[in-house]
């Protein structure tokens, strides 16, 4: 489905075709706005479509699909409708679930499904996305500082992080050169998500300033795309840190 509200995107030209799924709100909802107003035809994907229609006719035109990133089915049948309009330039998955506490306080099932959604859901999307890119196409998922180490109160969203840093790791070299894998690294973003914690979080960004680190750092070259610097450089010390003395490290933070 393309929703237009008959404006010109940018100075009228057509740009980056790019598709973002998790764009219904939160960072990607800004970064749909961002690379709107540089020129991108866009697609716009959720498991709700009503916010996505509702962002694209504010953004002045977008192709809408819903989808969801945890159902094989779903993504293969937006993968189709998506290479009917020619290759993808970026591919971009924010899609996550998050939820907060100790691992094992948490419902087995639902520390499967978020396992399903952030882990399995992020293999399914590049399985989908890299037959769609052109030669020097961007392939991005999301991971977080939360998988850099075993974080106090991350349950199993730090672990499902931890393994989809592992899996960008991997389709990187995999899959170069034709595609360029990357990799976003988010701190603590002011969205639906975090609304769930109950403590105090460090460099809290807003999804606008998000969504701008995102696109400056993926016009770049480096894998990762990591803010803010502050919180992060920290916690990458941290993992390099033995377990001697990262542990004990991390125990306090648990205090």
């Amino acid at each position: 489905m393309y929703i237009s509200t008959g404006l010109p995107m940018s100075d009228g030209t057509p740009g980056e075709r790019i598709w973002i799924v998790g764009a219904s709100t939160g960072i990607g909802a800004d970064l749909a706005r961002a690379y709107a107003r540089r020129g991108a035809r866009l697609v716009l994907s959720a498991r709700s479509e009503q916010p996505l229609i509702e962002l694209a006719a504010e953004i002045g035109g977008a192709e809408v699909i819903a989808v969801d990133t945890a159902d094989r089915a779903s993504l293969d049948a937006a993968s189709e409708q998506i290479a009917a309009g020619g290759p993808l330039d970026r591919a971009i998955s924010l899609a996550a679930l998050y939820d907060p506490g100790k691992v094992l306080d948490i419902d087995p099932d639902t520390a499967a499904h978020l396992v399903t959604v952030n882990l399995t859901g992020s293999f399914l999307f590049a399985r989908a996305a890299a037959p769609l890119l052109r030669d020097g196409g961007q392939l991005v998922l999301t991971g977080s500082v939360a998988g850099y180490v075993g974080l106090p109160q991350g349950q199993m969203y730090s672990a499902s992080k931890a393994g989809v840093i592992n899996l960008c790791e991997t389709l990187r070299n995999e899959l170069a050169p034709r595609i360029r894998v990357r990799m976003i690294s988010p701190g603590f973003v002011d969205t639906r998500l975090t609304e769930k914690n109950d403590f105090r979080m460090p460099g809290l960004m807003q999804p606008a300033d998000a969504a701008a680190r995102i696109v400056k750092g993926l016009d770049g070259t480096r894998f990762e795309v990591h803010f803010p610097r502050r919180l992060t450089l920290v916690l990458k010390l941290l993992r390099k840190l033995p377990y001697a003395l990262s542990l004990p490290l991390l125990k306090r933070l648990a205090a």
